[in-house]
């Protein structure tokens, strides 16, 4: 886990989660962005991805272990004393949501970027099935994610980055591909379980990973007082590495000033 810290007292602080086959150090621009806006970020790496560890690279034993990671890196950010929100990207989002469902956390907003809540792509049925047995005999063994840099982001110079990145997960083990299927399924089953947090859901139209529709229908499901949907209709899968980055973050940081004026906060 890491702190960047503002230059002056925080307004807020942001709690980041990225997302799969990545780590923190894809989201540079996006945690300067907050830093520089006048708001402290904590952000790490999830279990098997990043620095956290080499062997076990591409996999988890239990999708919990994503939970009492973000937990953790929450209960750091109340030391501050300030509002906290809650960014996850991706199946850092997936993550987010399944937190949320399982822990009480105190939080004055959450912001999902597209959201892993269903896969355009799946393996085939053969392959799918194959994976459920493979899960109780050897669920270390590791497969391609399929996943390519050209289908995320239009943006060349995070392609590039990315093809150079040694810390990018390139295979993922059955494990961790059943227990994200089952996360997913379980972020629309316990929907009641959300607790009533202001959301921010965003949304690349032109994404090639996640399911739009998926993401848009869980979105028209969950009850809260407060949410809003916003979809940038040219973007592909990471939203904050798209030639609309900026737009986007701007639109997200309106959306935690607004929380914040909503709780008292002078904002300036």
């Amino acid at each position: 886990m890491w702190k960047w810290e503002a230059d002056q007292g925080p307004k807020a602080i942001i709690v980041m989660v990225h997302g799969a086959m990545e780590h923190h150090g894809r989201y540079s621009w996006l945690i300067e962005m907050w830093r520089s806006s006048g708001y402290h970020v904590i952000m790490g790496d999830l279990p098997g991805q990043g620095m956290t560890t080499r062997s076990q690279r591409g996999h988890i034993d239990s999708f919990d272990e994503y939970i009492f990671e973000i937990k953790d890196w929450v209960q750091t950010a109340y030391q501050f004393d300030v509002p906290v929100f809650l960014f996850g990207h991706s199946m850092g989002g997936l993550a987010v949501i399944r937190t949320l469902q399982e822990e009480r956390l105190n939080l004055a907003g959450v912001i999902l970027s597209a959201p892993c809540l269903d896969l355009v792509t799946y393996p085939s049925k053969f392959l799918s099935f194959l994976s459920v047995l493979m899960n109780k005999v050897a669920p270390k063994v590791k497969f391609s994610s399929g996943l390519t840099i050209e289908d995320v982001t239009r943006n060349e110079e995070a392609r590039e980055l990315a093809l150079n990145d040694s810390l990018y997960v390139t295979k993922i083990s059955v494990r961790w591909y059943r227990e994200l299927v089952q996360a997913m399924k379980l972020a629309f089953t316990n929907m009641s379980k959300i607790p009533d947090i202001p959301f921010l859901v965003l949304q690349g139209g032109n994404d090639k990973i996640v399911n739009k529709q998926a993401v848009n229908d869980w979105f028209n499901k969950v009850t809260l007082s407060e949410k809003q949907y916003k979809v940038w209709p040219n973007s592909f899968h990471e939203i904050f590495n798209e030639p609309e980055r900026e737009e986007a973050f701007q639109y997200a940081k309106n959306f935690v000033e607004t929380r914040l004026r909503a709780l008292g906060y002078i904002i300036n």
